[in-house]
């Protein structure tokens, strides 16, 4: 009896347990569906997910430039997927996915029988469903009472995500949301991050290193740890073998296998037209500023809301840009700037005295990010700057201390009498190389002078008819040197602005068959408000004397005969025609101005040139086409402004002249044929027709080529970033050895890919010589000035 009354008791307990944890369970997910311990997302949050999604950079040809990103997240639908991502991850993580609700109750029984009952770990049962939930609505770290109520919570969060989405719609929400890595959040961004490619592309092997990250993405790491994540890999294909996705050969293949990675960085220092997307981000950065959502009235965020920007870039004709800059000072002229200053005492200063040495050297180091830490004006774990680093004081002690939430670097206060001494004091470091970065010993202050010693460059590549920009190479290594060479430096342009004043004389009717006498040319004091007299220089004096035509003095670029056409026309009006042909740097009235001594960008020069080649019409360079949201809709397109410079006549007359400078011009009295860029048909072998103008600059600290064809127009400029550091003879330093070379190299890897569309068979759009008004042709333009002067007009007159 006693035996049958306990056994009763018994029998009643255990179902007063059972009941009452029902209940209790019941209960508890009564309260946390009535919100009891705290909201649930709403059903609009339910419907409209909100996830930091990176803007997308994308090129004229449809290739992806970059990211701006908190996390490195692009949204993708479930037709984008790979089948073979799908079935790794569900038969790695939730094999019921298409059968449950949201919650997996046999998957959950199995893990509380082997965590409670046999003391086995075997993860915590969580759907996919249930992973997402968690990764849409995180929440802070929770004591473990709180962290019972946060999962029935994702329960609950997970029902309502089967009730509003499918299941293919879940499996690509899941894959956008989780992060891997790397600095990658989301499938697509991965799939590019390690393997280059499109998500939609993985084969079975690149699916299982990827499903294998979700466990933990560091740990991981296929690059950091291969071993590891080769083994994680099989893993995860021994779960599709085990669940029929792959068969028994195929994983014993596939596990023999190394991981084959297709490394490509998502920092902002790598990839392509690093210079552009740089200045880009500005510029879209601004116009988010100026721009709201319509839904919420907020300003577009450039980091958050996955903004697609579609550029004018064509990514082929980056890469051609970007290999000629590196062929040629990399391959080239590098070196031959090394070799120069070998051995040179205050290399690579010329002709400075130690006071303007040290003052060089002094400027320097109080930019650079080592000095600007060591004053505490920037955080030397982050990089930020302003009211990000203060000062603080623990018992006596001084730091200084970044308040950036994701920082919490601290470091001592240095004296400022000491900062000298670090910087004298040799320490291990990593330059740059044109090979490549090289570990050495140096000091901060030797570090500076070897920098000194290299040369930079700015390239710039656009349509002269739409103004679209099709290659923009700001520098030569983006993560050593980040100043933009293309549009923000703005340096001397030399003999490249001569053109400017020669089209003054074109569109007065002068010939280009004018003769105009090779002697110095002297604007006297008070002429044009000059303080002082001033007389250019010709290069060489093999033609002084000679009465020269204004197609040979281009050609060669004599000094004196443009000086001569601008003490004609008045600095003013050249002035005034640079800005209607979109020069908008400032312009010093000046004399000198013919001979480009004013500061002006290569950006500029380009659209200044494509006039030109477009019927005298400026068209403004333009980067971007349209802005979308993250979908699709169209939020901004973009056209270039345009304005008439010149007649159509005038621009033809000024590339026929221009053309003497490639092909070169043969004058009688001079008795020789010239062009400054005349190397580009012996040298490099260009037969298209071209248009060109070299220019260098005083003391040889610039060079510069800007080179015109039919459909392109393209400018190069090359210099240190110092101007008193650069070569001491004109072979080297001259433009048509510094600049001209890279404009050659892009053009013809331009020609030799025919889906360009570019060929050397295309022509100028332009007025032929023998329907112009004025006379083309020298022997008769001669022969009709020594009769009566024909119908052209004199300038002497």
């Amino acid at each position: 009896m006693d035996g049958h009354n306990r056994y009763r008791k018994w029998i009643i307990g255990f179902w007063l347990v059972v009941l009452g944890g029902a209940g209790g369970f019941v209960l508890m997910m009564w309260a946390v569906t009535a919100g009891m311990f705290g909201s649930l997302p709403t059903f609009e949050e339910l419907e409209n997910p909100q996830s930091n999604i990176a803007t997308e950079i994308f090129s004229a040809d449809g290739q992806l430039l970059g990211n701006y990103f908190l996390e490195n997240r692009s949204n993708v639908l479930y037709k984008d997927l790979s089948s073979n991502l799908v079935n790794a991850l569900v038969a790695t993580e939730d094999i019921r996915f298409f059968e449950h609700t949201g919650v997996d109750l046999r998957g959950l029984a199995r893990v509380l029988v082997h965590t409670i009952i046999l003391q086995q770990n075997r993860g915590g049962g969580s759907t996919i469903t249930q992973q997402l939930a968690k990764n849409l609505f995180p929440r802070k770290e929770l004591s473990k009472i709180e962290l019972v109520v946060r999962k029935l919570k994702e329960w609950v969060i997970a029902a309502q995500l089967e009730k509003s989405y499918t299941k293919q719609e879940i499996l690509s929400m899941y894959l956008n949301t989780v992060p891997f890595g790397s600095h990658s959040y989301g499938i697509k961004s991965a799939a590019r991050t390690f393997f280059n490619t499109t998500q939609d592309s993985l084969k079975v092997q690149e699916a299982a290193v990827l499903v294998g990250l979700l466990k933990a993405p560091s740990f991981y790491n296929p690059k950091r740890n291969p071993e590891r994540s080769a083994l994680r890999r099989n893993t995860v294909m021994s779960q599709m073998k085990k669940y029929g996705f792959i068969t028994e050969t195929e994983f014993d293949s596939l596990k023999a296998i190394p991981i084959e990675l297709s490394y490509t960085s998502q920092d902002h220092s790598a990839g392509q037209a690093t210079y552009f997307r740089e200045y880009l981000r500005g510029q879209i950065n601004g116009w988010c500023q100026t721009h709201t959502k319509p839904e919420s009235n907020e300003k577009y965020n450039l980091y958050k809301d996955g903004l697609k920007i579609y550029t004018t870039i064509n990514s082929k004709m980056q890469r051609c840009a970007e290999q000629a800059v590196a062929e040629h000072l990399g391959g080239e002229l590098q070196g031959q700037f090394f070799q120069h200053w070998d051995g040179v005492k205050d290399a690579p200063f010329y002709r400075l005295s130690k006071k303007e040495i040290e003052n060089s050297m002094n400027g320097d180091k109080r930019r650079s990010a080592r000095y600007n830490v060591l004053i505490g004006k920037e955080c030397g774990n982050c990089g930020r700057r302003g009211n990000y680093v203060s000062e603080v004081k623990v018992k006596d002690v001084r730091y200084y201390e970044c308040s950036a939430s994701d920082c919490g670097y601290k470091s001592l206060v240095v004296a400022r009498d000491s900062i000298d001494v670090i910087f004298n004091r040799p320490v291990k470091m990593r330059v740059y190389s044109v090979n490549g970065e090289i570990d050495t010993l140096l000091s901060p202050m030797d570090s500076i002078r070897y920098y000194k010693h290299f040369l930079h460059a700015g390239f710039m590549s656009m349509d002269p008819h739409s103004g679209h920009v099709k290659a923009w190479v700001g520098g030569i290594n983006y993560k050593h040197f980040q100043y933009d060479h293309v549009k923000l430096s703005k340096r001397q342009v030399g003999s490249t602005f001569k053109p400017f004043v020669y089209t003054m004389a074109m569109d007065a009717k002068w010939s280009p068959c004018t003769k105009i006498a090779n002697v110095p040319v002297t604007f006297e004091k008070g002429e044009f408000g000059i303080l002082k007299s001033w007389t250019p220089r010709n290069s060489g004096s093999e033609f002084n004397g000679l009465m020269l035509s204004l197609k040979f003095g281009l050609a060669n670029s004599i000094n004196s005969i443009t000086a001569y056409i601008m003490r004609w026309c008045g600095p003013e009006a050249v002035a005034t025609l640079a800005k209607d042909m979109g020069i908008k740097s400032r312009l010093d009235p000046q004399p000198s101005l013919c001979l480009g001594t004013s500061d002006i960008s290569v950006y500029e020069m380009v659209g200044a040139y494509s006039t030109f080649a477009n019927k005298g019409v400026w068209t403004e360079p333009i980067i971007v086409t349209r802005i979308e949201d993250s979908k699709g809709n169209i939020l901004e397109e973009f056209i270039p402004k345009r304005k008439e410079a010149m007649s159509e006549e005038t621009a033809s007359l000024m590339i026929h002249m221009l053309k003497g400078v490639v092909d070169g011009v043969y004058d009688e009295e001079a008795e020789k044929k010239v062009g400054t860029a005349i190397r580009l048909r012996f040298k490099y072998k260009l037969r298209a027709p071209i248009a060109a103008k070299t220019g260098t600059t005083q003391n040889y600290s610039d060079g510069w080529f800007m080179g015109i064809t039919p459909n392109l127009v393209s400018g190069a400029w090359v210099g240190c970033e110092d101007r008193a550091v650069h070569f001491r003879r004109m072979s080297l330093g001259q433009g048509a050895n510094m600049a001209l070379p890279i404009w050659a190299i892009y053009m013809k890897k331009i020609y030799a890919d025919g889906s360009l569309g570019y060929t050397e068979q295309d022509r100028f759009d332009i007025i032929p010589g023998e329907k112009m008004n004025i006379e083309m042709n020298c022997t008769r333009y001669n022969s009709m000035q020594n009769s009566d002067r024909g119908d052209n007009p004199d300038p002497f007159d």
